[in-house]
């Protein structure tokens, strides 16, 4: 199962959005334009679906309603998401869609303006209804989260709640007992990342750090292996060895590891598990730009084998310029006054033609999302 389609309304820097969307998703554009908030829009509802979630929880970890409706929203109150979800080979097709809105008096609170679901051509699910109307606390929760009300469609609660997402920071990786701030159920930056290694059932977890070797062997000069391990006290570790010409000098934990190494094995191992929905941002940092160039191939190669659909934020023109990257695959996205305008590349006319001609979404789309006064940057200037 894969989004099909995307739709949002004033939602973070968009006041509309409407993306057809494939296997394969790379959102391009400049800083600050709305990449990772796009992503946010899948993240939010997989935070609905999930255990432990809900959606005054999903509402509550961004701040508020208030800060995840667009500014440019003005006299428009509203904030809505309409996802298509749809199965391979003429398989079914599901679809959600919900509005939210906010009290006008008291506490404030989040509330649904309306929840809708189709199966198909049928509809399942319509809210508000009757009992909505004569309990308005109700809408305060979705049927998605509930699993006494969504019965007929948990097929796609437990599509979102699947969803994966993972920004691995390396020094969070190497000290995972720094202080933090309130703790995120997704563990998305990677700081429990050896306990999830640690946690997965043995065969599997050989199985994938052999595969996971093998790939670094190829990019990591002299490693020759990689194991998992765990301390007198019972931490796990991961421990690779590097050829030295002293016996035993070149075994290394991950406290040693570089950051481009503790990110590609984040990366392999996310890649590697299930066939969820992935969402990736800039999985190019601290990687070299040989390794980055070969990232869409290898996305392709394993979407081929598990039909998962994967979602990459990038500014890399390396990665960008695998020519086998289609125009339809790429979200653009262009800030403006009144918000950002996301749209595939594939429905620019030009940008079609300069692909056909032979050029890569690097040479095309990249170029158009570079800030116009950029060759002016200095810190000579005064405001």
């Amino acid at each position: 199962m894969i989004i099909s389609r995307l739709v949002l309304r004033n939602w973070r820097n968009f006041r509309s959005v409407d993306v057809h969307l494939g296997e394969r998703v790379f959102v391009v554009g400049p800083n600050a334009s709305g990449k990772s908030n796009l992503l946010d829009s899948i993240r939010f509802l997989r935070d609905i679906a999930r255990a432990g979630g809900g959606l005054q929880s999903a509402i509550a970890r961004r701040g508020s309603l208030s800060k995840i409706r667009c500014l440019a929203a003005r006299k428009e109150p509203d904030v809505g998401l309409d996802v298509t979800i749809s199965e391979g080979d003429g398989g079914q097709t599901w679809r959600y869609k919900i509005g939210l809105t906010q009290q006008v008096r008291g506490y404030r609170q989040p509330l649904l303006k309306y929840e809708k679901v189709w199966c198909g051509e049928r509809q399942i699910l319509d809210r508000p209804d009757e009992r909505d109307r004569d309990d308005k606390e109700r809408l305060t929760q979705t049927h998605l989260e509930q699993i006494n009300a969504n019965l007929d469609f948990r097929e796609i609660a437990r599509f979102f709640e699947s969803i994966r997402y993972l920004h691995l920071v390396p020094q969070l990786l190497r000290h995972p007992e720094a202080p933090q701030g309130p703790a995120l159920q997704e563990d998305p930056f990677g700081r429990n990342f050896l306990e999830v290694v640690a946690k997965t059932p043995e065969k599997t977890r050989k199985a994938r750090l052999k595969k996971i070797e093998a790939a670094l062997r190829q990019a990591v000069p002299q490693l020759t292996k990689l194991t998992d391990t765990k301390d007198e006290a019972g931490v796990p570790h991961l421990e690779a060895v590097y050829e030295h010409w002293r016996p035993n000098a070149g075994l290394q934990r991950e406290d040693q590891f570089s950051d481009g190494t503790l990110r590609l094995i984040g990366l392999f191992w996310s890649l590697l598990e299930g066939d969820a929905p992935l969402l990736l941002e800039e999985p190019e940092l601290s990687l070299h730009a040989a390794i980055v160039s070969k990232l869409p191939s290898l996305f392709h190669r394993l979407q081929r084998r598990r039909s998962r659909q994967l979602f990459v934020s990038t500014h890399s023109g390396d990665l960008l310029s695998d020519k086998g990257i289609g125009g339809e695959e790429v979200i653009l996205i262009r800030p403006g006054p009144e918000g950002s305008q996301a749209e595939l590349a594939s429905s620019t006319r030009e940008i079609v033609d300069l692909l056909k001609g032979g050029l890569s979404v690097a040479d095309v789309v990249l170029p158009r999302t570079a800030p116009a006064n950029v060759n002016q940057l200095s810190l000579d200037r005064t405001a």
